[in-house]
């Protein structure tokens, strides 16, 4: 008896369903008319726009090297007041003199009192008029950043050495795309972006320090990330993890000399 009903309800479901298709293939499809279609809303130019916050106001420098409002003004030509010698954590003892400071031979390297992170740098600097040696004995001292991430300071004109220790180089790491340094005594221009490194919270590098340098108005690193701290002699490796830190110049031995430095935290 139930399997008697049970084919009873499926052929009435078969009938029906075979009714409703008759039916809708007996219909004409149904054309809408377009203004029945909702439209949706068209872009306008203010979608796009955003007002707040406001970008802050600075005023630049008069000249390209003047340091804008918002600078930390490391040396201004006069006194060294914003440096500490790293060998004694005393005054700075290199020469200052004709608007220029200049590496005192065997005082030391000289670094920043204030600490930075990712900052913008702008350092103008000189090798001595009177050439003495060749190849790395030429000319040299260093930028450093966070006192361990070195750009190099060397007097290349027409003074070759490695291509990864060339003004313009970071230091053992990667040599500038070009060298389009000035002839010796006269000055150059460093201008200098820094992004530190990124460390994850348990202490392991997340991303590695990037830098830019445009020298002499051309760009010689770009966006070029550091394989680490700066060695002498071996590979580079990343320290742990380390906060701020100090600006600092090589005192290597020569009379290089160094004006209108300026650093604008980012």
């Amino acid at each position: 008896m139930k399997k008697i009903v049970k084919l009873f309800v499926l052929g009435a479901i078969c009938v029906s369903f075979n009714a409703f298709a008759q039916q809708n293939a007996d219909e004409t499809p149904r054309v809408y008319d377009p203004k029945e279609v909702p439209k949706p809303m068209g872009m306008k130019p203010e979608m796009t726009e955003f007002w707040e916050p406001a970008v802050k106001v600075i005023t630049p420098g008069k000249t390209v090297g003047e340091a804008p409002s918002d600078a930390v003004v490391l040396f201004d030509g006069t006194n060294l007041s914003e440096w500490i010698s790293l060998k004694s954590g005393g005054d700075a003892s290199w020469t200052v003199k004709d608007g220029y400071l200049e590496v005192k031979p065997g005082t030391g390297d000289i670094k920043t009192k204030k600490m930075f992170s990712d900052c913008q740098l702008h350092i103008e600097w000189a090798s001595p008029e009177k050439i003495k040696g060749t190849g790395q004995g030429r000319g040299n001292s260093g930028v450093f950043f966070h006192e361990q991430y070195e750009v190099q300071v060397l007097d290349n004109y027409l003074n070759r050495t490695y291509a990864n220790g060339q003004a313009g180089s970071l230091y053992k790491d990667m040599p500038p795309l070009v060298n389009p340094i000035k002839k010796t005594g006269d000055w150059n221009v460093y201008d200098i972006i820094f992004r530190s490194p990124r460390y994850k919270a348990d202490g392991r590098l997340d991303a590695p320090a990037e830098v830019t340098v445009i020298f002499n108005g051309v760009v010689v690193q770009n966006n070029t990330k550091l394989l680490g701290i700066t060695q002498y002699i071996g590979v580079h490796q990343y320290p742990a993890a380390h906060g701020d830190g100090s600006i600092k110049l090589q005192d290597h031995g020569d009379l290089v000399r160094f004006k209108n430095i300026w650093i604008r935290p980012l």
